[in-house]
């Protein structure tokens, strides 16, 4: 199989697409762009399907270039077979390859090396062929005695050998594939306290799960147990199988007086070499594994929480709680400009209170505000309580909401927060970052390491490279989907867009500011290192809301505006009548021969025509908009108001292998656990609940000593 035809197989598509998209990927276009503007080549393939392609292509050529380097150095020292291109051409895995090839790495001094060194290989081979003989194993190996390479004894001489042979069979790849697959059936992975001292870990002081079964949550979780001390782990399996098939192989039929020496080389191999070493392979991959589903689970919670619909046109006070230095004030206008920042102290004494009180209220009317955005860090809960208080003495229609600030001390503290705000310390800009979540969480959530956002699992644990890449592909397909103002985007927003690389975008911020807003999108070719390339891949992707020509407002490629004029013409509109909403029944006019009629004659496909026309009907569309809203409140409850039984709405904070966190007013989220997310089997909790999602919940367990809440999902 070639590569190709292997991506087509296990993406179950057909090989032309996979043919099309690998020569789209390999000419330098990005994902998004693929996704959306070449979707007659790919057969509209979307793009996490195409992500996943490009992240299998990349692997299987690293494979493929892993087989070239081995054959190579094999070759080189004059071993390579016919058998050996063979194995080395059929191996699926890295581990595979890695274990064809151990028998031919250079290695670092062993025992067997050293013995090698002493001269005992060949008394090695003579164990090995069993030959029958009237001497004994002490009178063979006499011969070897040579004091000056430290062979004093024959027993020396017999040791000597007995590591070479071990680490022969220790190198022998059937024996490592077979091994391997048994332990993965059969193992039991267990854990046990490396302490008396109690943890988070307790529940796995005393644990044992079949290596097959074990759940993802739990190998991270007993893999950082591990690291931090507390655990002791292992895993166990049928030595004896094992070991009874390695000597069914290396002894022959017929007792000798090698047999007991090779069987005591037999299980030194086993368990000194092998053993550890495929332990630790399993460990490895177990984890390999809880990893890309925790990543996978990162990635669906931060594409949630990154389109949650934008809160618009609102005059925002940002709240970042505290208790000692108290709570940081940023009021934002609607576009996100900061009119004002103030410190308030609402845990400290009752006078300060009433002041703080004060100061909201005034703030409220001098700014029109229309929502508080309350961070859900330290002192949260107190602040919370003081807007509820604040809102009651309050005419105008003001609510509030719960944001999560995950990351906004780390945007506040970083390069980016201090040339965006030079003048403000990091706990002013913090507060205005939580105010600007609310209005826009894309906007503002890409100026943050996407790690450091707080909807994942065990993300601390994770390879950082691959996380940084799983996560970059989402904010960039986030923000691509949506589409950016050309003349309001910060430059960490449009480095996202396609084919817009960090200095690009600092360009285009720069060639606003001199030369005043983009009136059209071909005025980004007089951008600075924006190339010919990079203008096909970002230019549909940018919008102008104002400007010259009304295509430029929709995710309609410049390539395309030519065919866009024949399509108006064909249905007896112009340009003008986008902006008016007179192509309304433009639809209705078009009839599929229509379409396909067109599409033959102008060499456009018809999904390009059909996302033509409902990008002309809907300029500037946000797909954001089709997303339930998020929750505002203007009260709050206490963990000990909360009674079982008791049924409310609640916002979705977090979803994790075993459940969803969710935000039901009380400070403290409660836990939906998986059997109780539906009333029929749920496979994962993310196939059901979504980052934001507004859920009716009943209270099934309150523990107030914990600070524990167990909801069940009210199925209607």
């Amino acid at each position: 199989m070639t590569i190709n035809e292997k991506l087509a197989s296990e993406l179950s598509i057909n090989q032309w697409q996979v043919d099309n998209a690998v020569a789209l990927i390999d000419e330098g276009n990005t994902i998004p762009f693929i996704s959306r503007y070449r979707k007659e080549a790919t057969g509209q393939l979307n793009d996490e399907v195409l992500r996943n392609l490009e992240e299998r292509l990349n692997y299987l050529r690293n494979m493929e270039q892993k087989r070239a380097d081995i054959k190579r150095i094999i070759e080189e020292q004059g071993k390579l077979t016919p058998e050996l291109i063979e194995e080395i051409d059929k191996a699926e895995k890295l581990t595979e390859l890695e274990d064809i090839y151990r028998p031919f790495r250079p290695k670092r001094r062993t025992r067997a090396t050293v013995a090698k060194e002493k001269g005992l290989e060949p008394l090695a081979i003579t164990i090995l062929a069993q030959v029958k003989t009237d001497k004994t194993l002490e009178e063979i190996a006499s011969e070897y005695i040579n004091e000056e390479k430290e062979v004093l004894t024959a027993q020396d001489a017999i040791n000597g050998a007995l590591d070479i042979i071990a680490e022969e069979i220790s190198d022998n790849a059937d024996y490592r594939k077979f091994i391997r697959d048994i332990t993965f059936r059969t193992g039991i992975l267990s854990s046990k306290a490396s302490t008396e001292e109690d943890s988070v870990y307790s529940i796995y002081y005393d644990f044992s799960e079949p290596v097959t079964k074990i759940a993802s949550h739990r190998i991270l979780a007993i893999n950082r147990g591990e690291a931090e001390k507390f655990l002791s782990v292992s895993i166990s399996c049928d030595e004896e199988k094992i070991l009874n098939k390695i000597k069914r192989k290396e002894l022959s039929k017929e007792e000798t007086i090698f047999t007991e020496s090779i069987i005591l080389a037999i299980e030194d191999s086993y368990k000194r070499l092998i053993a550890p070493s495929i332990e630790r392979d399993i460990r490895n991959e177990l984890t390999d594994i809880a990893q890309e589903q925790a990543i996978s689970i990162f990635k669906v919670n931060l594409k949630n929480l990154l389109m949650q619909p934008p809160i618009k046109n609102k005059t925002v006070i940002g709240l970042d709680p505290g208790y000692r230095t108290g709570c940081k004030v940023g009021v934002v206008d609607g576009t996100g400009k900061v009119l004002d920042t103030a410190v308030i102290y609402v845990t400290h004494s009752t006078n300060q209170y009433e002041s703080a009180k004060e100061l909201i209220k005034t703030l409220i009317k001098k700014y029109n505000v229309n929502l508080i955005s309350i961070g859900n860090g330290t002192a949260s809960r107190e602040t919370e309580k003081f807007v509820a208080d604040t809102l009651k003495d309050v005419k105008e229609d003001v609510k509030y909401i719960i944001t999560n600030e995950a990351g906004a001390s780390v945007y506040s503290a970083s390069k980016l927060g201090a040339e965006e705000f030079p003048d403000f310390d990091v706990t002013q800009r913090s507060a205005v970052s939580i105010a600007r979540r609310a209005q826009d969480p894309l906007s503002e959530l890409v100026k943050i390491d996407p790690k450091s956002i707080g909807v994942g699992q065990y993300q601390h644990d994770m390879n950082p490279k691959r996380l940084d890449e799983a996560l970059g592909g989402v904010v960039e397909d986030c923000v691509n989907s949506v589409g950016v103002d050309l003349n309001t985007a910060s430059a960490p927003l449009l480095q996202y867009i396609s084919g817009i690389s960090s200095a690009i975008a600092k360009n285009i911020v720069v060639y606003r500011e001199e030369e005043g807003k983009f009136k059209n999108r071909n005025q980004l070719k007089k951008v600075s290192k924006l190339g010919p390339k990079a203008f096909e891949q970002c230019a549909g992707f940018l919008r102008i809301t104002d400007g010259d020509n009304i295509l430029d407002n929709t995710s309609v490629h410049p390539e395309s505006y030519d065919f866009t004029k024949i399509l108006l013409e064909r249905t007896g509109y112009t340009a003008d009548d986008i902006s008016t909403g007179k192509i309304k029944d433009i639809k209705d006019k078009l009839s599929k021969a229509d379409i396909k009629k067109l599409s033959e004659e102008t060499g456009v496909g018809i999904p390009t025509i059909e996302d033509i026309l409902d990008e002309i009907l809907k300029p500037g569309r946000d797909p954001r908009d089709n997303i339930e809203a998020p929750m505002l409140r203007t009260d709050v409850m206490d963990i000990k108001d909360i009674k079982v039984g008791m049924t409310m709405s609640g916002t979705v904070r977090n979803v994790v292998d075993f459940g969803a966190f969710v935000d039901i007013g009380v400070h403290q989220d409660g836990l939906i656990h998986i059997s109780k997310l539906s009333d029929k089997f749920v496979k994962h909790p993310t196939d059901v609940v979504s980052i934001g999602d507004v859920i009716e919940v009943e209270v099934i367990d309150v523990d107030i000593n914990k600070n524990r809440i167990s909801l069940s999902r009210v199925i209607k």
